[in-house]
Protein backbone atom coordinates (compact mmCIF):
# COMPACT_ATOMS: atom_id res chain seq x y z
CA UNK A 1 0.00 0.00 0.00
CA UNK A 2 1.48 3.63 -1.62
CA UNK A 3 1.54 6.19 1.59
CA UNK A 4 -1.18 7.91 -0.72
CA UNK A 5 -3.33 5.21 -0.24
CA UNK A 6 -2.61 5.09 3.43
CA UNK A 7 -3.42 8.73 3.84
CA UNK A 8 -6.68 8.54 1.99
CA UNK A 9 -7.81 5.65 3.88
CA UNK A 10 -6.78 7.11 7.18
CA UNK A 11 -8.91 10.43 6.29
CA UNK A 12 -11.46 9.21 5.35
CA UNK A 13 -12.02 7.03 8.34
CA UNK A 14 -15.07 7.78 10.27
CA UNK A 15 -15.54 8.58 13.73
CA UNK A 16 -14.55 5.22 16.06
CA UNK A 17 -14.19 2.94 13.40
CA UNK A 18 -12.16 0.09 13.05
CA UNK A 19 -9.02 1.37 13.11
CA UNK A 20 -8.94 3.91 15.69
CA UNK A 21 -10.39 0.62 18.15
CA UNK A 22 -7.38 -0.92 17.07
CA UNK A 23 -5.21 1.35 17.64
CA UNK A 24 -6.32 1.76 20.92
CA UNK A 25 -6.56 -2.17 21.98
CA UNK A 26 -2.55 -1.97 20.75
CA UNK A 27 -2.02 0.60 23.38
CA UNK A 28 -3.92 -1.15 26.07
CA UNK A 29 -1.50 -4.18 25.53
CA UNK A 30 1.89 -3.01 27.24
CA UNK A 31 4.91 -4.53 25.90
CA UNK A 32 8.38 -4.31 27.70
CA UNK A 33 9.84 -0.21 27.45
CA UNK A 34 5.73 0.03 28.80
CA UNK A 35 5.51 -1.88 32.00
CA UNK A 36 5.24 0.77 34.43
CA UNK A 37 2.03 2.87 32.25
CA UNK A 38 0.25 -0.72 32.10
CA UNK A 39 0.94 -1.17 36.34
CA UNK A 40 -1.06 2.34 36.25
CA UNK A 41 -3.44 1.55 34.30
CA UNK A 42 -3.79 -1.75 35.99
CA UNK A 43 -3.83 0.17 39.46
CA UNK A 44 -6.59 2.62 37.98
CA UNK A 45 -8.81 -0.40 36.94
CA UNK A 46 -8.87 -1.81 40.40
CA UNK A 47 -9.04 1.49 41.95
CA UNK A 48 -12.00 2.07 40.21
CA UNK A 49 -13.59 -1.56 40.71
CA UNK A 50 -13.12 -1.54 44.22
CA UNK A 51 -14.36 1.63 44.44
CA UNK A 52 -17.33 1.07 42.73
CA UNK A 53 -17.98 -2.52 44.66
CA UNK A 54 -17.72 -1.04 47.91
CA UNK A 55 -20.18 2.19 47.07
CA UNK A 56 -22.47 -0.83 46.09
CA UNK A 57 -22.14 -2.48 49.24
CA UNK A 58 -21.81 0.22 51.33
CA UNK A 59 -25.05 1.69 50.12
CA UNK A 60 -26.71 -1.70 50.00
CA UNK A 61 -26.02 -2.67 53.78
CA UNK A 62 -27.18 1.41 54.82
CA UNK A 63 -30.57 0.33 53.07
CA UNK A 64 -30.98 -3.09 54.74
CA UNK A 65 -30.15 -1.83 58.11
CA UNK A 66 -32.60 1.76 57.33
CA UNK A 67 -35.29 -0.71 55.98
CA UNK A 68 -35.10 -2.72 59.20
CA UNK A 69 -34.80 0.71 61.30
CA UNK A 70 -38.30 1.58 59.34
CA UNK A 71 -39.82 -1.37 60.22
CA UNK A 72 -39.27 -1.83 63.93
CA UNK A 73 -40.20 2.34 64.21
CA UNK A 74 -43.31 1.97 61.80
CA UNK A 75 -44.36 -1.57 62.94
CA UNK A 76 -44.81 -0.32 67.07
CA UNK A 77 -45.90 3.60 66.51
CA UNK A 78 -48.55 4.69 63.87
CA UNK A 79 -47.80 6.51 60.54
CA UNK A 80 -50.25 9.45 61.90
CA UNK A 81 -51.27 10.55 65.91
CA UNK A 82 -54.54 11.64 66.13
CA UNK A 83 -54.32 14.23 68.99
CA UNK A 84 -57.92 16.39 71.03
CA UNK A 85 -57.04 19.79 71.17
CA UNK A 86 -56.20 20.75 74.84
CA UNK A 87 -59.02 23.13 75.24
CA UNK A 88 -61.39 20.87 73.87
CA UNK A 89 -61.56 18.25 77.07
CA UNK A 90 -60.90 15.12 77.43
CA UNK A 91 -60.43 12.76 74.35
CA UNK A 92 -63.35 10.29 75.60
CA UNK A 93 -65.37 9.99 72.51
CA UNK A 94 -62.50 8.28 70.75
CA UNK A 95 -63.97 4.67 69.55
CA UNK A 96 -66.36 7.40 67.57
CA UNK A 97 -63.40 8.67 65.80
CA UNK A 98 -61.62 5.70 65.65
CA UNK A 99 -64.52 4.51 63.71
CA UNK A 100 -64.65 7.41 61.85
CA UNK A 101 -60.90 7.39 61.30
CA UNK A 102 -60.91 3.80 59.88
CA UNK A 103 -63.64 4.44 57.27
CA UNK A 104 -61.31 6.81 55.80
CA UNK A 105 -59.89 5.28 52.48
CA UNK A 106 -55.91 4.15 53.27
CA UNK A 107 -56.24 3.60 56.92
CA UNK A 108 -56.16 0.07 58.12
CA UNK A 109 -56.30 0.17 61.74
CA UNK A 110 -57.07 3.45 64.61
CA UNK A 111 -56.17 1.99 67.61
CA UNK A 112 -56.71 4.28 70.84
CA UNK A 113 -53.96 4.03 73.37
CA UNK A 114 -52.63 5.74 76.98
CA UNK A 115 -49.38 6.31 77.46
CA UNK A 116 -47.08 7.91 79.76
CA UNK A 117 -43.61 7.61 81.55
CA UNK A 118 -43.07 5.17 84.34
CA UNK A 119 -40.64 3.94 86.69
CA UNK A 120 -40.10 0.27 87.11
CA UNK A 121 -38.59 -1.46 90.27
CA UNK A 122 -37.90 -4.73 91.32
CA UNK A 123 -35.59 -5.89 93.80
CA UNK A 124 -32.72 -5.81 91.66
CA UNK A 125 -32.81 -2.34 90.26
CA UNK A 126 -35.37 0.68 89.12
CA UNK A 127 -35.45 1.75 85.77
CA UNK A 128 -37.36 4.25 83.89
CA UNK A 129 -39.51 3.79 80.68
CA UNK A 130 -43.19 3.73 79.01
CA UNK A 131 -46.67 2.05 79.57
CA UNK A 132 -49.29 2.07 76.80
CA UNK A 133 -52.76 0.85 77.31
CA UNK A 134 -54.32 -0.85 74.85
CA UNK A 135 -57.01 -3.21 73.50
CA UNK A 136 -56.77 -6.58 72.88
CA UNK A 137 -57.79 -5.77 69.37
CA UNK A 138 -55.04 -2.79 69.48
CA UNK A 139 -52.13 -4.90 69.92
CA UNK A 140 -53.02 -7.71 67.78
CA UNK A 141 -53.06 -4.96 65.55
CA UNK A 142 -48.97 -4.51 65.86
CA UNK A 143 -47.35 -7.22 64.41
CA UNK A 144 -44.05 -6.38 65.86
CA UNK A 145 -45.77 -7.26 69.36
CA UNK A 146 -48.64 -9.95 68.28
CA UNK A 147 -46.42 -11.86 66.59
CA UNK A 148 -43.17 -11.62 68.91
CA UNK A 149 -44.48 -12.63 72.11
CA UNK A 150 -41.92 -15.66 73.12
CA UNK A 151 -43.07 -16.60 76.63
CA UNK A 152 -47.15 -16.20 77.66
CA UNK A 153 -49.76 -14.92 75.89
CA UNK A 154 -51.74 -11.99 74.64
CA UNK A 155 -54.93 -13.47 74.49
CA UNK A 156 -57.84 -12.22 76.34
CA UNK A 157 -55.61 -9.49 76.83
CA UNK A 158 -58.55 -7.01 78.29
CA UNK A 159 -59.48 -9.56 80.87
CA UNK A 160 -55.75 -9.74 82.33
CA UNK A 161 -54.78 -8.43 85.62
CA UNK A 162 -51.61 -8.69 84.02
CA UNK A 163 -48.89 -6.81 81.58
CA UNK A 164 -46.66 -7.86 78.74
CA UNK A 165 -43.09 -6.64 78.93
CA UNK A 166 -40.03 -6.38 76.92
CA UNK A 167 -37.39 -9.27 77.74
CA UNK A 168 -34.53 -6.74 78.16
CA UNK A 169 -36.73 -4.91 80.81
CA UNK A 170 -37.07 -8.27 82.40
CA UNK A 171 -34.06 -9.25 82.27
CA UNK A 172 -32.51 -6.25 83.78
CA UNK A 173 -34.97 -6.15 86.61
CA UNK A 174 -34.20 -9.92 86.99
CA UNK A 175 -37.45 -10.80 86.60
CA UNK A 176 -39.99 -13.79 84.74
CA UNK A 177 -42.96 -14.98 83.61
CA UNK A 178 -45.11 -15.05 86.23
CA UNK A 179 -43.15 -12.58 88.15
CA UNK A 180 -44.55 -8.91 90.14
CA UNK A 181 -43.17 -5.68 88.34
CA UNK A 182 -43.66 -2.89 90.25
CA UNK A 183 -44.41 -0.07 88.45
CA UNK A 184 -44.45 3.96 90.14
CA UNK A 185 -46.57 6.91 88.14
CA UNK A 186 -44.83 10.17 89.32
CA UNK A 187 -48.00 12.24 88.42
CA UNK A 188 -50.19 10.01 90.39
CA UNK A 189 -53.09 11.51 92.70
CA UNK A 190 -53.41 14.90 93.99
CA UNK A 191 -53.60 15.61 97.55
CA UNK A 192 -53.41 17.93 100.19
CA UNK A 193 -49.76 17.87 100.39
CA UNK A 194 -49.34 17.79 96.57
CA UNK A 195 -48.99 14.89 94.03
CA UNK A 196 -48.64 11.59 95.20
CA UNK A 197 -46.93 8.87 93.00
CA UNK A 198 -49.03 6.16 92.37
CA UNK A 199 -47.66 3.22 93.01
CA UNK A 200 -49.20 -0.93 91.88
CA UNK A 201 -47.56 -3.71 91.29
CA UNK A 202 -48.63 -6.15 88.47
CA UNK A 203 -48.43 -9.83 87.51
CA UNK A 204 -45.48 -10.51 83.86
CA UNK A 205 -48.45 -12.02 81.82
CA UNK A 206 -46.34 -12.19 78.05
CA UNK A 207 -42.78 -11.30 77.11
CA UNK A 208 -42.21 -9.83 73.80
CA UNK A 209 -39.23 -9.19 72.03
CA UNK A 210 -39.21 -7.15 69.27
CA UNK A 211 -35.96 -6.88 68.56
CA UNK A 212 -34.66 -3.48 68.70
CA UNK A 213 -33.00 -2.80 72.10
CA UNK A 214 -34.89 0.79 73.19
CA UNK A 215 -38.30 -0.84 72.63
CA UNK A 216 -37.64 -3.89 74.33
CA UNK A 217 -35.71 -2.36 77.64
CA UNK A 218 -38.53 -0.06 78.36
CA UNK A 219 -41.83 -0.67 76.79
CA UNK A 220 -44.73 -2.74 78.85
CA UNK A 221 -48.41 -2.85 77.82
CA UNK A 222 -51.51 -2.86 79.81
CA UNK A 223 -54.98 -3.64 78.85
CA UNK A 224 -57.27 -0.41 78.32
CA UNK A 225 -58.70 -0.01 81.62
CA UNK A 226 -56.25 -0.53 83.63
CA UNK A 227 -53.97 2.00 81.93
CA UNK A 228 -56.68 4.71 82.39
CA UNK A 229 -56.83 3.86 86.07
CA UNK A 230 -53.46 3.89 86.72
CA UNK A 231 -52.54 7.06 84.46
CA UNK A 232 -55.72 9.01 85.95
CA UNK A 233 -57.49 9.33 82.58
CA UNK A 234 -60.69 8.40 83.65
CA UNK A 235 -62.68 7.24 80.26
CA UNK A 236 -60.56 9.02 78.22
CA UNK A 237 -57.63 7.90 76.20
CA UNK A 238 -54.38 9.94 74.90
CA UNK A 239 -54.19 10.04 71.30
CA UNK A 240 -55.45 7.57 68.38
CA UNK A 241 -52.98 5.99 66.31
CA UNK A 242 -53.37 5.64 62.61
CA UNK A 243 -51.55 2.20 60.48
CA UNK A 244 -52.12 3.56 57.01
CA UNK A 245 -51.65 1.37 53.85
CA UNK A 246 -49.55 4.01 51.62
CA UNK A 247 -46.68 5.51 54.78
CA UNK A 248 -44.68 7.46 52.16
CA UNK A 249 -48.06 9.13 51.32
CA UNK A 250 -49.54 9.86 54.52
CA UNK A 251 -49.77 13.71 53.99
CA UNK A 252 -52.76 12.70 51.58
CA UNK A 253 -54.18 10.71 53.68
CA UNK A 254 -53.73 13.02 56.91
CA UNK A 255 -55.62 15.40 54.62
CA UNK A 256 -58.54 13.06 54.34
CA UNK A 257 -58.75 12.21 57.81
CA UNK A 258 -58.99 15.56 58.87
CA UNK A 259 -61.95 16.29 56.74
CA UNK A 260 -63.90 13.11 58.54
CA UNK A 261 -63.00 14.42 62.24
CA UNK A 262 -63.24 17.69 62.23
CA UNK A 263 -61.42 20.58 63.04
CA UNK A 264 -60.87 19.42 66.95
CA UNK A 265 -58.17 16.97 66.59
CA UNK A 266 -54.86 17.94 65.53
CA UNK A 267 -52.38 15.43 63.72
CA UNK A 268 -48.85 14.34 63.44
CA UNK A 269 -47.05 12.42 60.95
CA UNK A 270 -44.66 9.76 61.28
CA UNK A 271 -41.83 11.90 59.33
CA UNK A 272 -42.52 14.89 61.95
CA UNK A 273 -42.58 12.66 64.64
CA UNK A 274 -39.31 10.95 63.73
CA UNK A 275 -37.75 14.08 62.16
CA UNK A 276 -34.19 14.44 63.75
CA UNK A 277 -33.76 10.71 63.24
CA UNK A 278 -34.55 10.18 59.88
CA UNK A 279 -32.17 13.47 58.86
CA UNK A 280 -29.21 11.84 60.82
CA UNK A 281 -29.62 8.57 58.81
CA UNK A 282 -29.95 10.75 54.80
CA UNK A 283 -26.62 12.76 56.40
CA UNK A 284 -24.83 10.15 57.44
CA UNK A 285 -25.67 7.85 54.02
CA UNK A 286 -24.82 11.19 52.31
CA UNK A 287 -21.33 11.33 54.13
CA UNK A 288 -20.29 7.83 53.26
CA UNK A 289 -21.11 8.13 49.99
CA UNK A 290 -19.12 11.48 49.47
CA UNK A 291 -16.28 9.77 50.84
CA UNK A 292 -16.25 6.43 49.72
CA UNK A 293 -16.87 8.20 46.15
CA UNK A 294 -13.03 9.48 46.37
CA UNK A 295 -11.92 6.62 46.01
CA UNK A 296 -13.03 6.74 42.29
CA UNK A 297 -11.96 9.68 41.92
CA UNK A 298 -8.16 8.80 43.19
CA UNK A 299 -8.50 6.00 40.19
CA UNK A 300 -9.71 8.34 37.91
CA UNK A 301 -6.65 10.49 38.87
CA UNK A 302 -4.31 7.63 38.02
CA UNK A 303 -6.14 7.00 34.80
CA UNK A 304 -5.13 10.88 33.91
CA UNK A 305 -1.54 10.19 34.87
CA UNK A 306 -1.17 7.23 32.77
CA UNK A 307 -2.51 8.40 30.06
CA UNK A 308 -0.33 11.34 30.21
CA UNK A 309 2.77 9.09 30.21
CA UNK A 310 0.93 7.07 26.97
CA UNK A 311 0.66 10.29 25.27
CA UNK A 312 4.49 11.31 25.89
CA UNK A 313 5.87 7.61 25.38
CA UNK A 314 3.64 7.50 21.78
CA UNK A 315 4.68 10.81 20.75
CA UNK A 316 6.79 9.81 17.91
CA UNK A 317 3.55 7.39 16.62
CA UNK A 318 1.24 10.04 16.61
CA UNK A 319 3.28 11.85 15.13
CA UNK A 320 4.04 9.32 12.01
CA UNK A 321 0.08 8.89 11.93
CA UNK A 322 -0.67 12.87 12.05
CA UNK A 323 1.86 13.23 8.56
CA UNK A 324 0.22 9.78 6.73
CA UNK A 325 -3.10 11.80 7.32
CA UNK A 326 -5.00 10.63 10.19
CA UNK A 327 -6.85 13.66 11.87
CA UNK A 328 -6.58 15.50 15.12
CA UNK A 329 -10.19 13.96 16.23
CA UNK A 330 -8.69 10.62 15.39
CA UNK A 331 -5.78 10.82 17.87
CA UNK A 332 -8.12 12.21 20.63
CA UNK A 333 -10.60 9.25 20.04
CA UNK A 334 -8.04 6.53 19.74
CA UNK A 335 -6.54 7.89 23.50
CA UNK A 336 -10.02 8.44 24.47
CA UNK A 337 -11.06 5.06 23.50
CA UNK A 338 -8.08 3.72 25.88
CA UNK A 339 -8.81 5.53 28.67
CA UNK A 340 -12.21 4.95 28.59
CA UNK A 341 -11.88 1.35 28.21
CA UNK A 342 -10.12 1.06 31.89
CA UNK A 343 -13.18 3.22 33.45
CA UNK A 344 -15.65 1.40 31.43
CA UNK A 345 -14.14 -2.19 32.23
CA UNK A 346 -13.18 -1.41 35.69
CA UNK A 347 -16.87 -0.27 36.77
CA UNK A 348 -18.30 -2.99 34.98
CA UNK A 349 -16.07 -5.25 37.02
CA UNK A 350 -17.14 -3.65 39.57
CA UNK A 351 -20.99 -3.40 39.75
CA UNK A 352 -20.48 -7.62 39.35
CA UNK A 353 -18.09 -7.88 42.30
CA UNK A 354 -20.39 -5.58 44.72
CA UNK A 355 -23.31 -7.91 43.72
CA UNK A 356 -21.60 -10.97 43.92
CA UNK A 357 -20.34 -9.80 47.70
CA UNK A 358 -23.85 -8.72 48.32
CA UNK A 359 -25.23 -11.77 47.70
CA UNK A 360 -23.00 -13.71 49.65
CA UNK A 361 -22.45 -11.69 52.54
CA UNK A 362 -23.51 -13.01 55.14
CA UNK A 363 -21.57 -16.05 54.16
CA UNK A 364 -18.31 -13.69 54.09
CA UNK A 365 -19.83 -13.03 57.93
CA UNK A 366 -19.43 -16.37 58.94
CA UNK A 367 -16.10 -17.39 57.30
CA UNK A 368 -14.55 -13.92 59.04
CA UNK A 369 -16.25 -15.56 62.29
CA UNK A 370 -14.86 -19.04 61.89
CA UNK A 371 -11.13 -17.15 60.77
CA UNK A 372 -11.21 -15.08 63.32
CA UNK A 373 -12.27 -17.04 66.47
CA UNK A 374 -15.20 -13.20 67.36
CA UNK A 375 -18.82 -12.52 66.46
CA UNK A 376 -19.90 -9.95 64.12
CA UNK A 377 -23.05 -8.67 64.85
CA UNK A 378 -24.01 -10.83 68.07
CA UNK A 379 -28.09 -11.54 67.74
CA UNK A 380 -28.11 -11.02 71.78
CA UNK A 381 -26.68 -7.40 70.87
CA UNK A 382 -28.60 -6.31 67.59
CA UNK A 383 -31.39 -9.52 67.74
CA UNK A 384 -30.11 -9.60 63.75
CA UNK A 385 -28.27 -13.55 62.74
CA UNK A 386 -28.05 -12.31 59.20
CA UNK A 387 -26.23 -8.82 57.82
CA UNK A 388 -29.75 -6.56 56.10
CA UNK A 389 -28.85 -5.97 52.38
CA UNK A 390 -31.11 -4.07 50.34
CA UNK A 391 -30.03 -2.91 46.71
CA UNK A 392 -31.47 0.23 45.23
CA UNK A 393 -31.51 -0.23 41.65
CA UNK A 394 -32.11 3.51 40.80
CA UNK A 395 -28.98 4.13 43.50
CA UNK A 396 -26.93 1.35 42.11
CA UNK A 397 -27.78 2.71 38.31
CA UNK A 398 -26.23 6.11 39.73
CA UNK A 399 -23.58 4.82 40.81
CA UNK A 400 -22.08 3.17 37.71
CA UNK A 401 -23.26 6.27 35.87
CA UNK A 402 -21.28 8.21 38.05
CA UNK A 403 -18.15 6.32 37.86
CA UNK A 404 -18.59 6.14 34.21
CA UNK A 405 -18.76 9.97 33.84
CA UNK A 406 -15.42 10.36 35.99
CA UNK A 407 -13.65 8.06 33.98
CA UNK A 408 -14.64 9.54 30.85
CA UNK A 409 -14.15 13.31 32.18
CA UNK A 410 -9.90 11.93 33.15
CA UNK A 411 -9.44 11.03 30.01
CA UNK A 412 -10.14 14.25 27.96
CA UNK A 413 -7.22 16.45 29.02
CA UNK A 414 -4.83 13.37 27.77
CA UNK A 415 -6.90 12.56 24.49
CA UNK A 416 -6.65 16.12 23.98
CA UNK A 417 -3.25 16.74 24.78
CA UNK A 418 -2.50 13.76 21.94
CA UNK A 419 -4.16 15.52 19.17
CA UNK A 420 -2.09 18.91 19.90
CA UNK A 421 0.79 17.45 19.43
CA UNK A 422 2.69 18.96 16.49
CA UNK A 423 3.95 16.14 14.18
CA UNK A 424 7.17 18.95 12.64
CA UNK A 425 8.39 19.32 16.30
CA UNK A 426 7.92 15.84 17.41
CA UNK A 427 10.29 14.62 14.28
CA UNK A 428 12.30 17.35 14.25
CA UNK A 429 15.31 15.19 15.98
CA UNK A 430 14.30 11.98 15.51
Amino acid sequence: MTISQTTTASTDTRPFSAFEWMLASRYLRARRKEGFISVIAGFSFVGIMLGVATLIIVMAVMNGFRHQLFEKILGLNGHAVVYKMHDKGPFEEFEDVARKLQAVPGVVKAIPLVEGQVLYSSPVQALGGFVRGMTEEGIKGLPLVAKNVIHGSIEGFDSQDGVAVGTRLAQALGLKLGDSIFVINPRGSTSPFGVVPRQRSYRIQALFEMGMAEYDRTMVFMPMKMAQSFMSRGDAVDVIEVMATAPEEINDTIAAMKVAVGPDYAFTSWRQRNMTFFTVLEVERMVMFIILSLIILVAALNIISGMMMLVKDKSRDIAVLRTMGATKGAMMRVFLITGASIGVLGTLAGLVLGILFCWRINDIKDFLQWATGTTIMDPTVYYLTRLPVQIDLRETAGIVLMAIVLTLLATVYPSWRASKLDPVEVLRYE
